[in-house]
């Protein structure tokens, strides 16, 4: 019997060490956000910021416009990471949620958007997600739209950043509007499944490329392993990449 209590209590010990190591690894292998990216999450003239342990908020002074945008972040990338052109679309007036999933991987809880609409009492929204995180995305709003009581908004349309749909998300006999934004130096893309992927996209998706912009361009974290050398400046990025949301959005508004 005390046999049986010590076995117990060291593969008790031993899993709890196996899940700290774990943790601190995976926290040294996330992608922090450049000190831009810092500059960009606080206060602002046009906006303000709220951050919790699921979500950073940004919230137009101005009389917001009437959709949100919730996001999910790329593997491993600290959601502070695409707070530039996330506080660009403050600025325009769009409400911005940039969620937080537990060790960065918005695999480990598609559904989070869920707690985000409920809690901040969203009505219209769009979503998307960068990477990994638009895979999650696109599988919630298939959910959504195959069960749409088990929303508490509307869902308005859905957006890729380097990213691409399975068929666990596919979307493609929703009408819904879809955006696809590549970059045309993006190393770390799976180029193949992304063009296969096109078969779960509705057939009005509109597809855009920015010319020399890389994965990690997507957010402000630095360099990605894997990734191309982007051609074009990571402010040049942002800066395309908002035009491209914010056009995308205006139209849906």
């Amino acid at each position: 019997m005390k046999n049986k209590k010590k076995i117990i209590i060291w593969f008790t010990l031993a899993l709890l060490v196996l899940f700290t190591v774990g943790s601190i690894t995976l926290r040294n292998l996330t992608y922090q956000p450049s000190s831009s990216a810092f500059e960009a999450a606080i206060n602002h003239a046009s906006y303000t910021v709220g951050t919790t342990d699921d979500v950073i908020y940004f919230k137009p002074k101005k009389q917001p416009l009437p959709i949100s945008v919730i996001f999910y972040q790329g593997a491993l990338v600290d959601q502070k990471s695409y707070s530039i052109w996330a506080s660009k679309l403050a600025t325009e007036g769009y409400p911005v949620y940039l969620i937080h999933h537990p060790f960065n991987l918005a695999v480990t809880d598609k559904d989070k958007a869920h707690l985000i609409i409920d809690d901040y009492n969203i009505k219209d929204y769009v979503i998307g997600g960068h990477s990994l995180g638009g895979v999650m995305a696109s599988r919630y709003a298939h959910d959504t739209q195959i069960d749409p009581a088990t929303d508490m908004g509307l869902l308005r349309g859905v957006f890729f950043l380097a990213s691409y749909p399975d068929n666990k998300g596919s979307i493609e006999n929703e009408a819904l509007p879809v955006l696809s934004v590549v970059g045309s130096k993006d190393g770390v893309l799976d180029q193949q499944s992304y063009l296969e992927s096109k078969k779960f996209l509705p057939s009005k998706t509109l597809y855009s490329s920015i010319q020399g912009g890389n994965h990690a361009g997507f957010g402000s974290y630095g360099k990605q392993k894997g990734d191309a050398n982007a051609t074009i400046s990571n402010k040049d990025q942002q800066e395309k990449l908002f035009i491209i949301l914010s056009s995308w959005l205006n139209r849906i508004k």
